[in-house]
């Protein structure tokens, strides 16, 4: 606690009073003890009073400061520098101007919700190399910038739910080896780079709900990769699509992978390629470069549409039925035909044979009586 109350600049001029004191106290040592013990007590408090903010309460045995509900405008340049956690939430801070906090080194928590935050600058947090926790919830931010965390290698949560933000570079994270939970609902995204979230290769936490995500095959890469981390063990909220209408209100992980398209890459005009390297054919005329209306088209074709597999599996399994009920009357059909045509031979051979015998008994009848009458 010495050391913390030494920090304190308004400090040092009692301090050296103090030193001189105890350097005159060789004939009274008891009395000067108790008075060395009482003055260095009230150079503790009036340390702490003059080393802390106006606009902030400093707790010294935990070596935090807050500032929140102060309606600040900008960061307080009068920070004691062995500040561990800093509250600087529900104030009126709009932007951050590099190396805002370079009065406070050792940093290991920060909490910047609920201001006005429009702008940070590239540098911002430069100097916090120690920082663990960020919180920059309900603010107005609409970016982020590629390089904007990489002076922070030990942060091990970033909360930046509840902004404007409709678009996170690939980059974001490159230094995020550390991160463990990461936190970005309700804000405008619609896609979100597989390569960043790769990037994160300790976080076990992800929250991703309420975005505008846009389900069509640019999300697919985020689909697997969220498959795979539910595998390990995350722990994640939802993705529920906001467009297409086909899949709108539709969890993503719940929409089966065939359903799918592939995105078409973007290839150069061959045409025009050819063109520059053999010049262009007596006669041809030269295409103008693609508008933007063929390129909307194209993205437009890499919507997550629905194949016509599931609807002919349908009309597959409609028509095997149907041709089983038919092959079934047939079959009776013909069972029925057989059976008619075994009856109706059965019934023309029956009275055929009748006559027959008929005819054939009055001839063994006769051939009898000439065979008994005695010769003549």
């Amino acid at each position: 606690m010495k050391s913390w109350a030494a920090s304190w600049p308004c400090s040092r001029h009692v301090d050296l009073l103090i030193n001189r004191r105890a350097a005159g106290s060789t004939r009274m040592p008891v009395v000067m003890k108790g008075e060395l013990l009482l003055l260095s007590s009230v150079v503790f408090l009036l340390g702490v009073a003059c080393g802390c903010p106006e606009e902030c309460r400093c707790q010294t045995s935990l070596n935090s400061v807050d500032c929140s509900h102060q309606g600040l405008a900008e960061i307080p340049p009068d920070l004691p520098p062995q500040t561990l956690t800093l509250h600087l939430q529900d104030n009126q801070i709009h932007q951050l101007p590099a190396s805002a906090f370079r009065s406070v080194p050792q940093l290991t928590t920060l909490n910047l919700g609920n201001n006005s935050l429009s702008l940070l600058a590239p540098g911002a947090f430069h100097g916090l190399q120690h920082l663990r926790v960020l919180n920059l919830t309900q603010n107005s931010l609409h970016s982020l910038e590629s390089g904007l965390f990489h002076s922070l290698p030990q942060l091990r949560e970033l909360d930046v739910s509840s902004n404007n933000i409709s678009h996170l570079p690939a980059s974001l994270g490159e230094r995020w080896e550390n991160l463990t939970l990461f936190a970005v609902q309700q804000n405008q995204l619609q896609q979100l780079d597989r390569v960043l979230l790769e990037s994160m290769s300790s976080v076990k936490r992800l929250f991703l709900k309420d975005n505008l995500w846009k389900c069509n095959c640019h999300l697919l890469g985020l689909k697997l990769w969220l498959e795979k981390f539910i595998y390990k063990g995350g722990v994640m909220d939802s993705v529920i699509c906001a467009s297409p209408d086909t899949w709108k209100g539709k969890d993503l992980l719940k929409i089966p992978h065939e359903l799918y398209q592939p995105c078409l890459s973007p290839s150069p005009d061959l045409e025009s390629w050819q063109g520059q390297l053999l010049g262009p054919a007596p006669g041809a005329v030269l295409r103008p470069p693609e508008s933007h209306s063929v390129k909307e088209q194209d993205q437009s074709e890499c919507e997550l549409k629905p194949k016509p597999r599931p609807t002919n599996l349908r009309r597959a399994l409609v028509t095997v039925i149907i041709a089983g009920v038919l092959s079934g009357i047939l079959c009776l059909m013909m069972l029925v035909a057989t059976i008619y045509g075994c009856t109706y031979a059965a019934i023309t051979a029956h009275c055929r044979e009748a006559p027959l015998a008929q005819t054939l008994e009055p001839a063994k009848t006769e051939g009898k009586d000439l065979l008994d009458s005695p010769p003549a």
